[in-house]
């Protein structure tokens, strides 16, 4: 499957991956995104040009991370154990899958992050009615705050998708770092993840 082909379900799996519960991806109601410029389509080059991270910022929490490139920006709301929670996704794709963070209006310690973690790989499944699973799950601490580590892996239409999350617990938001992309692409798309968690702070 090609790049070009590929783009716009990635970033639609993506969101699906981010969102905790209750969104679904390309419904009008659930999100509100502005126009985003062309996905940059890359074919067979000798070396890939240089890519531009840019800093990009939660205008309500503050939050900011760089990313490769100008976000694509989706909003919705979302409903967990019963109560409205807003969140909104910043991710771009790239050649080798997609890339981006989320932030939930919620405290992230008020539900254990291994429940999170089952809220994600949940709500992929009801919005693509594919399964998500999880490996390599660990604790670990992000500036001081508690987070949760996880490699992701799905079967699609023959292409295996591969990724990683980590799920933060900071006092007044649940924040999400995420990668997903073939499973080919494995490699690179760890050093984005990586790349994407060295550059997110959270006030």
């Amino acid at each position: 499957m090609t790049h070009r082909s590929r783009t716009p379900r990635l970033v639609t799996l993506s969101v699906s991956v981010v969102l905790i519960a209750g969104g679904v991806p390309g419904s009008a109601t659930a999100f509100a995104a502005p126009s985003a410029p062309a996905p940059l389509h890359v074919t067979a080059l000798p070396a890939a040009p240089a890519v531009e991270w840019v800093e990009t910022t939660d205008p309500p929490s503050g939050i900011t991370a760089e990313l490769p490139g100008k976000a694509t920006v989706r909003k919705a709301t979302v409903s967990i154990e019963g109560k409205e929670v807003d969140a909104r996704v910043y991710l771009v794709d790239t050649p080798d899958g997609a890339v981006g963070f989320a932030v939930h209006d919620m405290p992230g310690d008020q539900y254990p992050l291994e429940d999170n973690l089952q809220r994600v790989l949940e709500s992929y499944m009801q919005n693509t009615a594919e399964p998500l699973t999880s490996s390599n799950v660990h604790k670990v601490t992000f500036d001081g705050r508690p987070a949760l580590d996880a490699r992701l892996t799905s079967e699609t239409d023959g292409e295996p998708l591969a990724g990683f999350i980590r799920l933060i617990a900071d006092d007044t938001h649940l924040v999400q770092a995420l990668t997903l992309g073939p499973k080919t692409h494995e490699k690179a798309l760890k050093a984005l993840h990586e790349r994407l968690l060295n550059d997110l702070r959270i006030p």
